[in-house]
């Protein structure tokens, strides 16, 4: 099979598959390597003919290509769908791959002669009744099926719809032509465990913005179901046209499988560090040695992370961070799928870090010792790390008090911040880098994420329309 590789009107190469030998190929169009907007697809994949075996060479082309693919029941879907096998990954992207996320478009090389700019452009409509209908039909019809065709090829286990809004705010489902999705709807969960998941997406996001950080543009709908909707910000609209902008993930920057997103992807061992194989804080830190910008792009990965810590994100993986990439090399895009995971901790979720902060897989082991590790690991000064911690939560307290009104403080808040308190305190009892003034503000970095995970509270309306000026 030979897959034609397009990047907006360029032809980036071929995507050769030999299903005999189970070997895949991407050999490079030599007019993309001698254009001056040429760049490699991912630092696995170098515009210059490397001196990797033919094995070493199919299992990074495979892992590029593969990391492009949806997850969980998605994939599942759109396997049989198009009767093909999930483990497929050539057949998967012949299928999948003409909107991906960033700016590859995969085609069939018979169908690469038609310049995606005379090819016509294909709107359904999508009406708030009929989503409405289908997000509670879930349970028996995938949301990504739509008239017979799946109309999703975003990474991710979430149900989600990739759709095109027009300046009207209607949406539709869009195929072939100049114009592509510009917009992700996120539904809320099937799972009941898993309630209160766009809201608490939502205020996150809004958090972020509000504290400081680049984040994907969020508004939360309701049809009457809950509904986020996210602004790619893989798009930029023209006045006749979608623009794509080249984007790779995590472990696409880092060439690794989907399975590595977390930094412990076989099993959680009593010694953390006999099994830390997948992606991790300090190989992303180092990825950006070579960027355009290291200095500004560490500084931005590092209140990533400590954000993350604020709001007791724990399913903060590779894949959930995002490169652009170019021929200046990569820069971090926002931030996006910020959410509270405290919330959700139960007997079928583990309350364990995606990416150890130096050897701490649990927010409650976290110490001055421990960002110290982390800060020597990723070759941080150890006073950056100090500041950006100390600013970020306070700046993060401040923003919930402003926001938070007098009186309707949650007495689960309360008794979060009287506990927390006293966590925070007994890790600080020794003679590290932080002095004693600036231990309030670890109290506050350590109640901020778990006040997220009272019940009584999963959808502050008062704080979500505050946080929305």
């Amino acid at each position: 099979m030979r897959l034609t590789v397009h990047m907006n009107e360029h032809r980036v190469g071929w995507l050769i598959y030999d299903c005999f030998a189970d070997q895949f190929e991407f050999a490079y169009d030599g007019a993309w390597v001698a254009s001056p907007v040429g760049f490699p697809l991912a630092p696995s994949l170098p515009l210059a003919p490397s001196r990797q075996s033919n094995e070493a060479h199919s299992r990074s082309v495979r892992i590029f290509f593969e990391n492009l693919l949806p997850e969980g029941r998605a994939l599942d879907s759109a396997a049989l769908m198009y009767s093909v096998s999930k483990n497929n990954v050539a057949a998967l992207l012949a299928v999948l791959g003409q909107e991906t996320a960033g700016a590859i478009r995969i085609v069939p090389e018979r169908a690469s002669e038609l310049p995606e700019c005379e090819a016509t452009p294909v709107l359904r409509h999508v009406r708030q009744a009929e989503l409405s209908q289908r997000a509670r039909e879930r349970a028996t019809l995938p949301f990504a099926i739509w008239d017979q065709k799946i109309w999703l090829s975003i990474s991710g286990c979430q149900d989600k719809l990739a759709v095109y809004q027009d300046v009207a705010g209607e949406w539709f489902l869009v195929d072939g032509g100049l114009l592509v999705s510009t917009h992700i709807l996120k539904p809320e969960p099937t799972n009941p465990l898993m309630a209160g998941l766009t809201s608490n997406e939502f205020l996150c996001m809004r958090l972020a913005r509000a504290v400081g950080l680049d984040v994907a543009q969020v508004q939360l709908h309701h049809i009457p179901e809950p509904v986020l909707l996210i602004t790619r910000f893989d798009r930029v609209e023209h006045a006749d046209k979608v623009q794509r902008l080249p984007t790779i993930d995590g472990c696409q920057a880092l060439g690794l499988p989907v399975c590595g997103k977390y930094e412990r992807p076989f099993a959680h061992h009593h010694d953390p560090r006999d099994v830390r194989a997948g992606a991790s804080l300090p190989s992303l830190f180092h990825l950006l040695d070579t960027a355009a910008r290291p200095a500004a792009e560490k500084i931005s990965l590092l209140r990533w992370a400590v954000f993350q810590v604020l709001i007791g994100n724990i399913d903060a993986h590779a894949k959930n961070l995002t490169f652009f990439s170019s021929s200046c090399g990569l820069s971090l895009a926002p931030a996006y799928d910020l959410v509270c995971g405290r919330m959700y901790v139960n007997e079928q979720v583990q309350e364990t870090l995606a990416m150890a902060i130096g050897d701490a897989f649990r927010l409650e082991d976290l110490s001055a010792e421990e960002w110290m590790s982390f800060s020597r690991a990723a070759n941080l000064s150890l006073r950056l790390v100090k500041r950006e911690l100390t600013t970020l939560s306070s700046t993060t307290a401040s923003v919930l008090e402003r926001f938070w009104p007098k009186g309707r403080t949650p007495l689960s808040w309360l008794k979060s911040r009287r506990r927390f308190k006293w966590r925070a305190e007994s890790c600080l009892r020794w003679h590290g880098p932080f002095p004693p003034e600036r231990r309030s503000t670890w109290r506050w970095k350590l109640a901020i994420g778990q006040s997220l995970r009272a019940k009584d509270h999963t959808q502050p309306a008062f704080l979500t329309q505050r946080l929305a000026r």
